[in-house]
C-alpha cells in the first residue's frame, strides 16, 4: 500500500508540474514567422487544421512540438494554394537544460509536451501564383473538334507552345495521338513534325477532342536518330491544354 501510495504521488506531482508549467524547462510552442514576397493583402493560413483568416504578412503565429511536421496550406484571391511543410528538430538548449535539471524525467516531460522540438526555422516563406485565366471558357468544354466545322471551338484556337529539343540535336520528331477512347478521338500514324530543336505555337485539331475527353487522350513523341537508341515520351492532352505547353527534352543513348 505505501508503495502505491508513493507511486499515486509521485504520477500527481508530475502532472501538476507537467500542467502548471508546461514543461520542465523548454516551451510547448515556438513563435514562427510566415511571410511572402509576392503582392497579397490578406490571405487565409490552414496551421495544423486550425483555420487563421484575414491574415496579413509577415504572419507571427506559434508552431506545437508535438505531432511531427506541420502542414501549412495558404490561400488568397486571384492566386493559387500554396502549401509547405513546417519540419522540426531537437531544441538542444532545451535538451541539455532538462538533461542538467532533472535528469531523464526532465527530458521525458519535454518530450512528452513536445517541449523537445521547435521548428527547423524561425521564418517561413510562401511562393503565391497567380491563377491563370481558363484556356477554355466555361461552358465550352464540351465543344468537339470535327471535321464539318474546323477551326470553330475555342479548343483549336488555344495556343499552345510545342517544344522539343536534344543531346545531340538534330533528332528526328515524329508524333502520334494515343486514346483511351477510340470510339470518340481515334488513334493516329506517326507523323513527323521536324528535326531537333523545335518550337511552334498551334492547338490541338485532332477529331472528336473536346477539352472535357482531353484527359483521356495522349500526345506520343519519338525522337530517331542514326547511332542512337529511340526515344519515346507521352503527354496528356488535358494538362499540355492548362498548361499551355507541351515540351521535353532528349538526352540521346548511343547504341552499343
Amino acid at each position: 500500500m505505501k508503495k502505491i501510495a508513493l507511486f499515486t504521488i509521485l504520477c500527481l506531482t508530475v502532472l501538476i508540474i507537467v500542467t502548471s508549467c508546461g514543461t520542465i524547462t523548454g516551451r510547448m510552442a515556438r513563435k514562427v514567422t510566415f511571410n511572402t514576397a509576392d503582392d497579397v493583402d490578406y490571405a487565409t493560413l490552414i496551421i495544423d487544421g486550425v483555420e487563421h483568416r484575414n491574415v496579413s504578412f509577415p504572419f507571427k503565429t506559434q508552431i506545437k512540438g508535438r505531432g511531427g511536421a506541420t502542414t501549412v496550406i495558404a490561400t488568397a484571391n486571384n492566386y493559387e494554394p500554396c502549401k509547405i511543410i513546417v519540419g522540426k528538430k531537437v531544441a538542444v538548449g532545451t535538451l541539455i537544460g532538462g538533461l542538467f535539471s532533472w535528469g531523464i524525467l526532465g527530458i521525458g516531460i519535454d518530450a512528452a509536451t513536445g517541449a523537445l522540438m521547435k521548428p527547423e526555422r524561425k521564418e517561413f516563406w510562401l511562393n503565391f501564383k497567380e491563377k491563370k485565366d481558363p484556356t477554355i471558357p466555361a461552358g465550352q468544354s464540351n465543344n468537339m473538334v470535327s471535321r464539318d466545322n474546323p477551326g470553330a471551338t475555342d479548343l483549336e484556337k488555344a495556343i499552345i507552345r510545342w517544344y522539343f529539343d536534344s543531346d545531340p540535336r538534330g533528332a528526328r520528331i515524329f508524333y502520334r495521338v494515343i486514346s483511351s477512347i477510340p470510339s470518340v478521338v481515334k488513334n493516329t500514324n506517326e507523323t513527323y513534325l521536324m528535326s531537333t530543336p523545335f518550337e511552334e505555337t498551334k492547338g490541338f485539331n485532332i477529331l472528336g477532342l473536346t477539352y472535357e475527353n482531353s484527359r483521356d487522350v495522349q500526345i506520343e513523341i519519338k525522337v530517331t536518330k542514326r547511332g542512337y537508341e529511340d526515344q519515346i515520351k507521352r503527354y496528356n492532352v488535358r494538362q499540355a491544354i492548362d498548361q499551355q505547353e507541351i515540351s521535353g527534352f532528349f538526352e540521346l543513348v548511343p547504341k552499343e
